[in-house]
């Protein structure tokens, strides 16, 4: 982190009451040897990116340097234990939640940045291991392995959106406004149908047309998921068909995050 005052999230102090905790395991090294070569770095590009300093057992957490003054918020973010791309015996869910009538209330880093924790920390509270994650404007995927007692998905997502859209909704000065719709939720009881739902929320950013590379967009999981699986993996999941999934996901982005 660089030397100074740290830099806020965003203007408003009133953040929702998740917004901090401890980093958890945050992503190795880019040069790691497990990451696929396509996605290394060299040094020049590097330099492109902030180092925000080691976090216990050798690991380090990169930032594109665009995104500097979101520093704290990566720093404080709580990443998930590495994938099992295992079904569990308990359930394993895809999950679609969307914004009222697709309005991209959470357009901008911070704004994300702020979802994105939420999501992360919830989930972990909740007993729920997420495998992958995509966050955007106005509205989010994940695939995650649910607890025991999988109706807690529900209540987990309800403190979520409530939170969120009471955050929103005193940054826009809008008091009262519905900002979330419905989520959906969908069993995976077949590993091939398991898998390709993975590589699809991974890539589900370069769908969107946000970014070339789905690990350039720092509010989903694939960066995250190239550092901690071994490169078997990587490259075994990134080789599943994606095309004839059926997911509600028709949504307009609009150009930038």
């Amino acid at each position: 982190m660089e030397r100074g005052r740290p830099l806020p999230l965003c203007s408003d102090t009133s953040l929702p009451d998740f917004h901090q905790f401890p980093v958890h395991r945050p992503a190795k090294a880019l040069e790691d040897q497990r990451t696929p070569r396509r996605f290394a770095m060299d040094k020049t590009a590097q330099q492109d990116f902030l180092r925000l300093g080691n976090c216990g057992d050798g690991q380090i957490l990169l930032l594109p340097l665009t995104l500097r003054k979101h520093a704290m918020s990566f720093q404080h973010t709580s990443w998930p234990h590495a994938p099992t791309h295992e079904l569990s015996q308990a359930g394993t869910y895809f999950i679609t939640a969307a914004t009222y009538r697709k309005q991209q209330h959470f357009r901008g880093p911070e704004r994300l940045a702020v979802l994105q924790r939420g999501l992360l920390k919830l989930a972990a509270d909740h007993g729920w291991q997420i495998e992958a994650w995509a966050l955007f404007s106005n509205h989010y995927h994940f695939v995650g392995h649910s607890p025991g007692d999988a109706t807690t998905l529900s209540p987990m997502l309800k403190i979520l959106h409530t939170r969120t859209a009471g955050w929103i909704n005193r940054l826009d000065q809008t008091p009262g406004r519905r900002v979330w719709h419905n989520f959906r939720e969908t069993r995976l009881t077949f590993q091939r149908a398991y898998l390709a739902r993975l590589n699809y929320v991974h890539q589900n950013a370069v769908r969107h047309g946000l970014v070339p590379v789905a690990n350039q967009y720092p509010w989903c999981s694939a960066a995250w998921f190239e550092r901690t699986a071994s490169l078997a993996m990587v490259r075994a999941l990134y080789r599943f068909k994606t095309d004839r999934i059926r997911v509600q996901d028709e949504f307009e982005m609009g150009e930038g995050w």
